[in-house]
């Protein structure tokens, strides 16, 4: 399959799941989730970009790389401020359907990451952008999952919610940062 076609699939894929996690985020109060759902729009968004950008030169590629980076910074921003209202209403969230979201969304990211894995290393940094992010997400959903089962049946407090959506904030930056370097090399070889 094209790389275009994936990261069109992908990118539709993410739109999609964005809209049943935060419906679900808002619902039960999860920041995690709430995190994990701007990840989901960002990977949307990053999906569509890409989708456009594979047609430009190899110059304007890395440049949109660089602000790709930029918008991988998005689910951390969404992060901090639900995490601020969280400490003021410390409620933990309804486990079940934290657990349940978070299995939905670790199938819907696996799928992308597969899709996108054949593709990882062509494109540069554009590529990398999407499959980092789908294999990042997969590993933040398999964090939520667990988070919902301590919330269950170990400790039904918003502290497991919380530690996974830092967590999911930190893998955010780390992307961030690794995305900027490639596409900063990039850009400074066709310069």
């Amino acid at each position: 399959m094209s790389l275009r076609r994936v990261v069109f699939i992908v990118a539709l894929l993410n739109l999609g799941y964005f809209g049943v996690e935060l419906l679900v985020a808002l619902r039960t109060g999860s920041v995690s989730l709430l995190a994990d759902s701007a990840d989901f729009f960002e990977d949307a968004s990053v999906n569509f970009l890409i989708f456009f950008a594979l047609a430009w030169s190899a110059r304007m590629r890395a440049r949109v790389g660089m602000v790709l980076a930029l918008i991988l910074l998005v689910p951390a921003l969404a992060f901090i401020w639900t995490a601020w209202t969280k400490f003021s209403n410390p409620v933990p969230p309804e486990a079940f359907a934290l657990t349940i979201t978070g299995i939905g969304a670790l199938v819907v990211n696996l799928f992308c990451a597969f899709l996108l894995a054949a593709h990882r290393h062509g494109s540069g940094s554009l590529t990398r952008a999407a499959f980092l992010s789908a294999r990042n997400d997969a590993i933040a959903n398999i964090a939520i999952i667990g988070a919902g089962l301590v919330t269950a049946y170990i400790w039904a407090s918003v502290w497991p919610d919380l530690i996974v959506g830092f967590g999911i904030a930190a893998m955010n930056v780390d992307a961030t940062k690794e995305v900027w370097e490639a596409a900063h090399e990039e850009h400074r070889a066709h310069s």
